[in-house]
């Protein structure tokens, strides 16, 4: 799943991608890889690519964006058509760690 956000990154517009790798490992766990991008420039996160839960994915970009005053205009989303559609719902419902205050 590909999500794209306009923003800003310490004043200066771009555009950010988001790209959620669902890896189902098992019946029991999956793993998600979620990668930043700036442009075609993939920037590095915190800790690990890898978690268990997107909602643990989402809250590490948030805090990479928080840390480098990265923006995202929450209504500037768009989302790739190729994706599946369980992964949508579980952004959709986890995506508020992304805006936290």
């Amino acid at each position: 799943m590909i999500v794209q956000y306009q923003g800003e990154q310490k004043g200066v517009p771009t555009t950010f991608t988001i790209r959620i790798i669902g890896n189902n490992l098992s019946k029991s766990s999956s793993n998600y890889q979620v990668d930043l991008l700036v442009g075609d420039k993939q920037l590095p996160t915190f800790t690990t690519a890898i978690h268990q839960s997107l909602s643990n994915c989402l809250k590490e970009i948030y805090l990479f964006r928080k840390h480098n005053h990265i923006t995202f205009k929450a209504t500037s989303e768009k989302v790739a058509p190729k994706l599946v559609p369980y992964d949508l719902v579980l952004y959709n419902y986890n995506k508020h760690a992304l805006f936290m205050a």
